[in-house]
């Protein structure tokens, strides 16, 4: 099965080599066909600390680094 990648916006770089990225998706209700957003936070590895508060970037699945840690930085989305 593929690993899923994700892209968001990074908004809380506190925790040591760990960021928090926000990632919203889009769609549509199956019975009143309206579009809904929805927003979820999602604890991702950042090996270096190398990403900061309001970065756009690619967090990818990957191994359990922690409680909460499932994903890690793939690279920064232009």
């Amino acid at each position: 099965m593929p690993k899923k990648i994700l892209s968001g916006i990074v908004i809380s770089d506190k925790p040591n080599k760990t960021i928090t990225v926000l990632v919203e998706r889009k769609y549509q209700h199956p019975i009143l066909k309206k579009t809904i957003k929805v927003k979820k936070k999602y604890n991702a590895h950042d090996e270096n600390n190398k990403y900061k508060n309001g970065d756009k970037v690619f967090i990818i699945e990957s191994k359990p680094f922690s409680k909460n840690k499932r994903f890690e930085v793939k690279e920064n989305a232009k």
